[in-house]
């Protein structure tokens, strides 16, 4: 069982940051007899003398001096956590944890996380990136603040904020027979190499949207984890992919990719930020969205020519 309270640890530091009674006394809104008294029955509880009385200074012993180096990092501590938990109260710290469904989503969150941090310092943003094939389900379960999602599904206890809209497009090596095309279909899939993220067809947009209703599937199809991995590989002409026009517009401007609209009318995705409805959302939590809401994604002019297919 401890001997000693916060309040004897205070003594000691004052005692000791003074060097006297009266002025530590003071200090604590004591009587000089008050502190004497509690400083006695310190002493008594640990069973050795902390200061030695010389004249009025007081001067510290071994002990005193090995309990104050305790009394202030004690001191120190709880004083953070005192901070620490007002912060939390007012809702200027906390963790904000969030993912996307998309690993190319995450390149446009440093421009996002810098203006975040200069209005909550405190609250450290957590990437979730386990959670990027299945975020709403990760929201779901408690995993995850905000889900960053293309998909809005029907659920009584999500809410969703509309954020900004995309587009998809088809990225091949200049050299490609198809690069030269104003636009691919489906069809056009059929005798090629596609190359996409390590997710099931069904989760992949360009399945989803494109390629499944038309009944068509790639001759080839492999997965691959790394974005820019898939790029090299496209460069060498090993295969096509499809990936946000703004996620490759550097490769697209530089002439070392081509990047073709699918579908006549291009396909694209609406985003959206998915949170718990019935959950008290904390202003930083609103703060982010509303930073999401005003992103600008980079545009490039990819031409769409009118030639008839």
């Amino acid at each position: 069982m401890l001997s000693l309270e916060v309040r004897h640890l205070k003594l000691i530091t004052a005692v000791a940051e003074e060097g006297g009674v009266t002025r530590a006394a003071n200090r604590l809104h004591l009587t000089q007899s008050a502190l004497s008294h509690q400083l006695r029955d310190i002493e008594s509880r640990l069973g050795a003398s902390l200061f030695l009385r010389m004249n009025k200074k007081m001067i510290l012993t071994q002990a005193g001096e090995r309990l104050l180096v305790s009394a202030r990092g004690v001191l120190g501590e709880l004083q953070r956590v005192e901070e620490d938990i007002r912060q939390i109260a007012l809702n200027r710290e906390g963790v904000l944890r969030i993912s996307t469904e998309c690993y190319t989503c995450y390149h446009w969150l440093p421009t996002a996380l810098k203006s975040f941090h200069q209005a909550f310092p405190r609250v450290e943003v957590r990437i979730v990136a386990e959670a990027t094939r299945r975020p709403i389900q990760a929201l779901l379960d408690g995993r995850l603040d905000l889900a960053i999602t293309s998909t809005v599904v029907r659920n009584r206890k999500l809410m969703f904020k509309p954020l900004f809209r995309d587009e998809m497009v088809v990225i091949l090596n200049a050299d490609h027979p198809l690069a030269s095309r104003p636009y691919l279909t489906a069809k056009d899939f059929a005798d090629e190499h596609l190359i996409v993220y390590s997710a099931p067809k069904e989760e992949l947009t360009v399945f989803q949207k494109v390629l499944l209703p038309a009944g068509v599937l790639p001759r080839q199809v492999s997965h691959i984890e790394l974005t820019e991995a898939i790029i090299e590989m496209v460069k060498a002409g090993l295969g096509i992919s499809v990936m946000s026009q703004w996620a490759v517009a550097p490769k697209i401007e530089a002439k070392t990719l081509r990047a073709v609209p699918l579908t006549k009318k291009g396909l694209h995705r609406h985003w959206s930020a998915a949170m718990i409805k019935n959950k008290t959302i904390p202003p930083y939590l609103h703060k982010f969205v509303e930073l999401l809401t005003g992103f600008s994604i980079p545009s490039m002019n990819i031409k769409r020519k009118t030639a008839a297919r």
